[in-house]
C-alpha cells in the first residue's frame, strides 16, 4: 500500500468498506511511523471513532494473530485500556479508539513530536503501576497463547545468538562488541526471573490524558522474557528521578526490583541496533539495511 496520503487515505476508505466500517473520508489521518503496519485513525459515517491497522507485509500476520489471543488474555489484568480487535484479518485489523493521545508521534517530516512531559509525576507513576500489574500476570495463563516464552538463562542465550546473527552480517563497531560481550557474561546484571512483556513500552505506544496512561498498544513483540525489557526506554528517556519514582511506584504494586536494574537498562538500550539489524535482515529491505549499517557502526 503504497504512494501518496490521498491514495493511502483512499485504500484505507475501500478496505475499510469491504469489512463493514463505512468511514468519512474527510477525518482519515495515515500513520507512516509503525515497521510493521501502517494506522490510520478516522471516523465512521455514524460518529464513531475507529483505528485500523494495514500490515505492510504478510510475515506480520502470524505475529498479529499471536497478538490478538493475547490481547483477550492480557485486558481484564491491566489498569490501561488494550485494543479490543472486532475485526481481524488479513488485510485489516481494527479497534474502536481508545481513550488519549499517544505520548509521542512523528511529523510528516518525521521529526518526533511530543505530546507529554514522561517526567512527570503522572506519567511516571501510572507508568509503574501498569507495569506492576503487567509483570504480576501469571505467565502460566500465556504459555498457550503463542508468544515466546524464555526462562532468564534462555534471554541470555537468545541475546547471544541474535548478536552473532547481526555480527555475522553486518560490520559492527568494536566498542560495541566489547560491550555486548561484557553485559551477557556479568551476572549481575541479569534478573533471576522472568515475567510477561509488552516489550517496546515508550510513548508512542502509551496514551495518555493528563500525562497519566489511559491505554497501551501494539503488543505485537510481548513475550515473557526479561522484565528489563519493559524499563529499558525510560531509564534513557527519562529523568532520574522520574524513573526511580516509576520504580518505586512498580514495587508499590507488587513488582521486584533487582540491584544493577538500571545499569542493565542501559546495556539493553546499547543494544537496541541488535534488533534493528534483525528486522533489515528479516524484511531484506535495502533502506533498513542501511539505517541498520549506521547505527550498528556509528563511526563508520
Amino acid at each position: 500500500m503504497d504512494g501518496s496520503p490521498t491514495d493511502l487515505s483512499h485504500t484505507v476508505h475501500r478496505i475499510a468498506a469491504e469489512h463493514g466500517l463505512t468511514l468519512d473520508p474527510a477525518t482519515i489521518a495515515v500513520n507512516e511511523m509503525g515497521l510493521d503496519f501502517r494506522v490510520a485513525i478516522a471516523r465512521t459515517v455514524t460518529g464513531d471513532d475507529w483505528v485500523l491497522r494495514l500490515p505492510r507485509r504478510p510475515d506480520v500476520l502470524d505475529r498479529a494473530e499471536v497478538e490478538g489471543h493475547l490481547l483477550r488474555i492480557v485486558a481484564p489484568h491491566v489498569s490501561p485500556a488494550v485494543p479490543d480487535w472486532r475485526i481481524q484479518t488479513p488485510d485489516l485489523i481494527a479497534y474502536p479508539l481508545l481513550p488519549g493521545e499517544p505520548g509521542l508521534t512523528l511529523t510528516e517530516q518525521g521529526e518526533p513530536q511530543w505530546h507529554t512531559d514522561i517526567s512527570s509525576d503522572a506519567y511516571s507513576e501510572s507508568l509503574g503501576d501498569f507495569l506492576s500489574e503487567l509483570h504480576g500476570i501469571d505467565p502460566a495463563e500465556v504459555t498457550d497463547s503463542g508468544i515466546a516464552v524464555r526462562t532468564p538463562t534462555q534471554v541470555r542465550e537468545k541475546w547471544h545468538e541474535d548478536i552473532a546473527r547481526v555480527t555475522a552480517e553486518f560490520d559492527v563497531a568494536d566498542h560495541l562488541i566489547a560491550r555486548w560481550d561484557a553485559w551477557l557474561r556479568e551476572d549481575s546484571y541479569w534478573p533471576p526471573w522472568s515475567v510477561l512483556t509488552h516489550g517496546e513500552v515508550y510513548p508512542a505506544h502509551t496514551l495518555v490524558v493528563d500525562d497519566a496512561i489511559t491505554a497501551v498498544l501494539d503488543w505485537t513483540t510481548a513475550a515473557v522474557g526479561d522484565p528489563a525489557q519493559d524499563f529499558m526506554f525510560y531509564r534513557v528517556a527519562a529523568s532520574p528521578n522520574a524513573f526511580e519514582q516509576m520504580l518505586t511506584q512498580y514495587g508499590a504494586g507488587g513488582g521486584h526490583i533487582w540491584p544493577r536494574l538500571a545499569e542493565h537498562c542501559a546495556e539493553m538500550f546499547s543494544a537496541n541496533a541488535v534488533g534493528y539489524g534483525l528486522y533489515a535482515l528479516e524484511t531484506g529491505d535495502p533502506a533498513h539495511r542501511e539505517a541498520a549499517a549506521a547505527q550498528l557502526n556509528p563511526e563508520s
